[in-house]
């Protein structure tokens, strides 16, 4: 497998159906740019959907990818090692804030067992029988997957970006469960950017303290010198400092891609795929929106990379989604407002400014 074969298969929104959007707006009772960047996202919809007026937002649906990374073993994460699995069951049990937020939105939940490093019987059979190994390797130290089990997690997203298109998913809400996650996207995300390790390293959704964050640079440090000499190859970038989950997601982001499936990105796990991604079909990215700003540095650097503008800036770290579910109104808003807003009548505007005209004149033939 050759990640850069995406680079044929992706185009970008249609641009002749974006044009077409933009006029549509011009016509509508509302002034251009009094909608701010609400137009800017119809606009955008209307060319992934290849539909003028856009169609409203009726099937979205979260995909959330888990996994265990072994280099959270060393202390670089605010959960103890091996515990993502507990992350999974309080999903599934509604006890998270994606999964009140997903109630009060009415949007399902998809959990993709990439690599948990738990007994399966712990969770239900559909979330682990796509599970591609368990746990990934220390990073710092050992390659995370083997180049087959990378394929093989690409593959596994690729399929269930297939899924999600063919069931009628119309949007997706991207994000990831996981235990050492941050430490593995920020490595990406330097090795890809050719920054150091402080300048992306960040505290992660749980928090950790001082010491605990010269730990994750130190990993990270480490974890770069296994980086660097594979980043011409994606696929084995992905296999030397990645994990399954994280392979697994940009195999999904690229499939997206080739199957106009408009995704909203989460926070630094999500953008450092994304940025994977981008490296492997430039195009990708303009089927992607990023939901907020996380406050990690990582995320900051790959999604300026990408020209990607967070729609929300609300200061949520808790991650699994929460914030890209939240940027889900505002999408669907700008989806609604472009579609049933009223154009203005042309016939009634020309009928206006006649008899505007004939007052006029009629007010000049008195005054003279």
């Amino acid at each position: 497998m050759n990640l850069d074969d995406f680079s044929d298969l992706i185009e970008r929104p249609d641009g002749g159906v974006r044009r077409d959007a933009e006029e549509r707006r011009e016509r509508m009772i509302i002034p251009v740019g009094s909608l701010g960047r609400l137009d800017e996202l119809g606009e955008w919809l209307s060319a992934a959907q290849q539909s003028v007026p856009v169609r409203t937002i009726e099937q979205p649906r979260v995909v959330l990818f888990a996994g265990d990374h072994g280099v959270a073993g060393l202390g670089v994460s605010g959960r103890a090692a091996g515990t993502a699995h507990e992350l999974v069951r309080a999903t599934l049990d509604g006890a998270t804030p994606l999964a009140v937020l997903a109630r009060q939105f009415s949007v399902p939940v998809r959990i993709v067992d990439a690599g948990l490093d738990c007994d399966p019987e712990l969770l239900p059979e559909s979330v682990v029988r796509h599970r591609v190994r368990r746990g990934s390797g220390r990073i710092d130290i050992e390659d995370a997957l083997t180049a087959e089990e990378a394929e093989q997690a690409v593959r596994l997203g690729m399929a269930i970006a297939d899924e999600e298109a063919d069931s009628g998913t119309d949007l997706v809400v991207l994000g990831d469960l996981s235990v050492g996650g941050t430490t593995a996207a920020a490595t990406l995300i330097a090795a890809l950017c050719g920054t150091d390790a402080s300048v992306v390293t960040g505290r992660g959704g749980a928090g950790i303290d001082d010491l605990a964050w010269m730990r994750k640079c130190a990993a990270i440090r480490d974890a770069l010198r296994r980086a660097r000499p594979v980043l011409g190859n994606q696929l084995e970038l992905l296999a030397t400092v990645g994990g399954a989950d994280l392979a697994a997601m940009t195999g999904f982001l690229l499939q997206c891609a080739v199957r106009r499936l408009p995704v909203i990105l989460d926070g630094v796990v999500s953008a450092a795929c994304a940025l994977v991604g981008q490296r492997a079909a430039f195009r990708a990215p303009d089927w992607w929106l990023a939901g907020q700003a996380s406050g990690e540095p990582a995320q900051a650097k790959a999604l300026d990379r990408m020209a990607l503008n967070p729609l929300l800036d609300h200061g949520v770290i808790v991650g699994e989604g929460s914030g890209a579910l939240l940027a889900l109104p505002l999408v669907r808003a700008a989806a609604a407002l472009a579609a049933e807003l009223p154009e203005r009548d042309p016939v009634a505007e020309e009928k206006d400014g006649a008899d505007e005209g004939a007052e006029a004149g009629a007010a000049y033939d008195d005054a003279t």
